[in-house]
């Protein structure tokens, strides 16, 4: 099954277009994970344990992994341990990669085989031989940045381009030219509502990863009404601090489940 099959699959049988993000920060982890070598490896798989029922996609960030000792071990565990529980639920690894072609080919490598993800965010702007290694896994996901959700996302991605802003031609690029094996998905903040619609109608079906709800104050209701497709999926809504922080005492977990569940439940009423 392909990752967009697979994501597809879990937008219906979950009945959610929630994905958790799996960012974690020891300095905000609870008490019980103080002297934990594997506290990475084993506050994230609490996290998934807790909320796969309410989730679409699991969202690994892998900085928050690679900026500590034994941090990229405890990833490749971490997502061992969510394709071996819970093989229906995509995981996307947060890379943000995009370089020359012989070293996108080793990133491409490091993604799919070494981690095992179903899909990997990567950044445009070098080009189609900075993508083409990745896009050859035609089974796995190439996730594109487009329109990003923070601030300085304006400095570049909307400069006129013979007509119409940076992040467009990138839009129209990816759903066309790009994506011939149909294994392509963009990355649109949800604190640019209106950038979304116009995304939206520019690349039909596509799947766009919603970046930006919670924390960095994006809209639910307007994400949804300006993101989602005719049947009421096409959008993976991230949160991350939002669930992975619902409370920092004992009760971690199930505070996590009731933060997935209630978003769920909130993006659904606008579907």
């Amino acid at each position: 099954m392909t990752f967009i099959e697979k994501l597809r699959n879990r937008w219906h049988s979950a009945n959610s277009l929630v994905c958790v993000g799996l960012d974690p920060d020891p300095a905000r982890f609870p008490e019980a994970f103080i002297d934990d070598e594997d506290a990475l490896f084993s506050f994230c798989r609490d996290i998934v344990d807790a909320t796969a029922g309410f989730a679409c996609a699991f969202k690994p960030q892998i900085a928050y992994f690679a900026a500590h000792n034994d941090g990229e071990a405890q990833l490749q565990r971490l997502i061992a341990h969510i394709n071996g529980c819970f093989p229906d639920i995509p995981v996307i690894l947060d890379a943000k990669r995009g370089d020359i072609g012989s070293t996108a080919a080793q990133y491409a490598v490091e993604a799919f085989e070494r981690y095992g993800a179903d899909a990997v965010t990567l950044n445009p702007y070098m080009g189609r031989d900075s993508a083409d290694p990745f896009l050859q896994y035609n089974d796995r996901g190439c996730v594109f940045l487009c329109h990003t959700s923070n601030p300085g996302a304006c400095d570049f991605q909307e400069l006129d381009v013979g007509g119409e802003p940076l992040y467009q031609r990138i839009a129209r690029t990816i759903a066309g030219e790009w994506n011939a094996d149909r294994n392509c998905a963009l990355v649109v903040g949800a604190t640019f509502p209106e950038e979304l619609k116009v995304i939206r109608g520019i690349v039909g079906d596509m799947p766009l990863l919603i970046p930006g709800i919670g924390a960095q104050g994006g809209d639910v209701e307007a994400t949804v009404r300006n993101g989602k497709t005719a049947d009421g999926t096409g959008l993976v809504i991230n949160s991350s601090r939002g669930i992975l922080y619902a409370s920092s005492g004992a009760g971690y977990a199930d505070a996590a489940a009731d933060a997935a569940r209630s978003l769920r439940d909130q993006i659904n009423r606008y579907r």
